[in-house]
């Protein structure tokens, strides 16, 4: 396996601080501070889609901005993220994973600044677009570098590493934009939660230039990068993701949106018979099949997917129901997640660990987990009085961090064990897809539910039972897609011990 280059690799003791290098030119300590810079700014990326929900109503205040407009800012980012992951990562695993991250850090430092700028609500949805496009550029370099980086024990180290600081940034988010808000007020605030990117950023070039790996393995096979599909692929993801996005529970929703779910078919059977065409000319096509014949990545990409149905969404309800239900100031709805974050990190790191060895139980354990501290909230959520159950949830919120701690690193681990190296940067960003469109999809359904029921209850009867009816309406959404990806991990189980995989 040869490797390219887009510049010369470190090659003296000078440069590696006298340590032993592997064969691609890289010490030890080199592989983890470049995985350190990229895991801190894939930290970045789930940041933004966490700390903005506990902004919306600040927002929404700032420029009376309506629901669709809303949806837009939230949703609007996780649809432009999941559009660029597969396209990215086939370019960055052709060429260059550094240049492509690299580029990307300069993409959501420009869309940062004009987030954080915007005069008006459409100008801060674009900006939203943009910074979801360029998260699509670099989470795929992350999880291609990753791979590139590590192999064996470490890689399953370097992925509990990764899936504790995802599981923190998601959890951690609320708080982090709840303090922001504190300190800034409803006006400043929100603002500050995307100026707060740009010193990061800026911080974080000058390592990600020095430090990432300059040299990658050689793609095996054609080089070429077929854009008609490229733009077959986004028209797909944008016709799946786009009328879940545009459903926000109001009665002002347009059914007409439902009918993207149609040219979604159209599309995703022409992008399949033009894949198909393109690679029996003996051309490397921008999805390879292939890997979904691989048990174990298919089954976990489904995994994902489901429990990131549930994951932002349980985070953006839990937040409506405390600020507008129980009248709870930002920064302490954010608070209130906290126990899930340290649980998460702590599960995250130990289960990363043991990911090869145990395998596929850990994942099962974690959902049940998962599935006991969701229902303890809801329970708490329903059941509690208001100055109580904040208190009882952040409790039901540790127990479902420290199972969900144990579903993202392991389950990251077992996906990508037996794709190609070659294909990991692809590979990684069509799991990303997924994990994006289930975002997409758990958002608008779980809000649509908690916004119905508003819509349905109001007048009849005080604010915190509508909310309590709301927020329990969208809790179910959410167990319904954690049970599911329950029911998956359970089957891939089943398959490993029948060796059916």
């Amino acid at each position: 396996m040869t490797a390219r280059s887009d510049a010369p690799a470190p090659a003296d003791a000078s440069e590696t601080g006298g340590e032993a290098v592997g064969a691609d030119g890289v010490s030890e300590r080199t592989r983890w501070q470049a995985f350190a810079v990229a895991v801190a700014v894939a930290s970045l990326t789930i940041l933004d889609l966490s700390k903005v929900n506990v902004g919306i109503p600040a927002i929404e205040q700032a420029f009376g901005a309506g629901p669709t407009q809303i949806q837009l800012i939230v949703a609007g980012y996780v649809l432009a993220f999941g559009i660029v992951l597969v396209p990215s990562g086939r370019f960055g695993d052709l060429h260059s994973r550094r240049r492509m991250f690299l580029v990307g850090l300069v993409v959501f430092l420009i869309a940062s600044l004009l987030c954080a700028i915007a005069p008006t609500v459409e100008l801060l949805a674009a900006s939203r677009i943009l910074q979801g496009v360029s998260a699509g550029l670099l989470m795929p370099q992350v999880l291609g570098l990753t791979q590139q980086l590590f192999t064996g024990a470490a890689r399953g180290r370097a992925f509990g590493i990764f899936g504790a600081v995802i599981g923190l940034s998601t959890a951690f988010g609320p708080t982090l934009g709840g303090l922001l808000i504190g300190v800034g007020g409803p006006e400043l605030g929100w603002r500050l939660i995307f100026w707060m990117n740009v010193p990061l950023v800026i911080g974080l070039f000058p390592f990600a230039y020095r430090l990432l790996p300059r040299t990658q393995p050689d793609a095996h096979g054609p080089r070429d990068l077929d854009l008609f599909g490229t733009a077959l692929l986004g028209g797909t993801v944008l016709s799946l993701m786009l009328p879940f996005v545009l459903t926000t529970g109001s009665p002002d929703d347009d059914p007409a949106r439902w009918w993207w779910l149609a040219a979604f078919v159209v599309l995703a059977a022409a992008f399949v018979a033009w894949e198909r065409r393109y690679t029996s000319r003996g051309r490397a096509a921008i999805v390879d099949f292939a890997l979904f014949r691989i048990g174990a990545y298919r089954n976990g990409t489904l995994i994902a997917t489901t429990y990131f149905a549930a994951l932002p969404a349980t985070f953006l309800t839990l937040s409506l129901f405390l600020q507008f239900g129980l009248a709870l100031e930002p920064v302490y709805a954010g608070m209130v997640t906290i126990p899930f974050a340290l649980a998460s990190a702590v599960t995250s790191w130990y289960s990363g660990r043991v990911a090869t060895t145990i395998g596929r139980p850990v994942v099962v354990w974690g959902l049940l987990g998962v599935v006991a501290g969701l229902a303890g909230t809801i329970a708490s959520a329903f059941l509690l009085p208001a100055g109580v159950s904040p208190w009882a949830i952040a409790g039901f919120m540790a127990l479902a961090g420290a199972g969900g701690g144990a579903v993202i690193a392991p389950n990251q681990t077992l996906t990508l064990a037996d794709v190609p190296l070659t294909s990991a940067g692809v590979a990684g960003s069509i799991g990303q897809v997924g994990q994006r469109a289930g975002t997409a999809v758990g958002i608008a359904a779980a809000t649509a539910a908690f916004y119905a029921t508003i819509y349905a209850e109001e007048g009849m009867g005080g604010r915190v039972d509508i909310y309590q009816d709301a927020f329990l309406h969208a809790a179910l959404v959410i167990l319904g897609f954690v049970g599911a990806a329950l029911a998956l991990a359970l089957l891939d189980l089943r398959e490993r011990r029948t060796g059916s995989l």
